[in-house]
């Protein structure tokens, strides 16, 4: 199993902090917040983790170096100023991450899930399994719904989830793109399609998340017991 860690984004909601660091590299309980992603990937046995980077993307070197301290690879995929968005960083990396199933993981959220809660396989004909939970009060009115374990477009009639940036994801889900291509290319337009064609699976955890996104989660983190 490999696995990405989404780091290129610019954070603008967490200025003045992401001015100078990326937000993926501040630090909760002392530690930064990509690191407990990196441990608990290496725990589960993840040999390869893939980190794109575009804002002061050289500093997730220094401070993370080849990986070989957490006991396992890590492989940068460096993208332009100002990045290639979500999809776009991950088609851009796809070189990097084989013909197989990955681990995708937003590098600036926080959570209590043990790893080995991910999804591991995919079903015939799915090509993502993403991990939702119950809304928090920044993204009240949710994501997407789920309706027999798969992804559904949010409607009335189902109640809403949210998104938590992780799941596992197959490259046919980006086979419209040539990998290792440089193209701004956002993710829910694919995820879309996907759900249209029931090719998303979803399931919804119970484990504390957060989406460190603005300094007053980070603080509101900061303070939890």
């Amino acid at each position: 199993m490999r696995a990405m860690i989404l780091a290129a984004g610019r954070g603008e909601r967490m200025r003045p902090l992401t001015d100078t660091t990326p937000k993926p590299l501040l630090t909760v309980y002392g530690k930064p917040l990509i690191e407990f992603h990196i441990e608990k990937l290496a725990q589960q046995g993840v040999k390869q983790v893939v980190i794109n980077h575009a804002w002061l993307g050289e500093q997730f070197q220094q401070v993370l170096g080849d990986g070989a301290r957490f006991g396992l690879q890590i492989i940068y995929s460096a993208e332009p100023a100002g990045g290639l968005e979500t999809a776009g960083g991950i088609i851009r990396a796809l070189p990097k991450l084989g013909d197989q199933p990955f681990w995708l993981i937003n590098g600036d959220i926080f959570t209590s899930l043990d790893f080995s809660e991910l999804p591991r396989e995919l079903s015939e004909g799915v090509h993502a399994h993403l991990l939702l939970v119950d809304n928090p009060a920044h993204n009240a009115g949710g994501d997407f719904g789920v309706r027999q374990g798969m992804l559904q477009c949010a409607e009335e009639s189902l109640p809403s989830y949210t998104y938590t940036g992780m799941g596992l994801f197959s490259p046919q889900l980006f086979e419209s793109y040539q990998p290792g291509s440089e193209q701004f290319v956002r993710l829910r337009p694919l995820l879309d399609r996907g759900i249209a064609n029931m090719q998303i699976a979803a399931s919804v955890i119970t484990a504390a998340w957060t989406d460190v996104g603005t300094p007053e989660r980070l603080a509101q983190l900061q303070e939890l017991p």
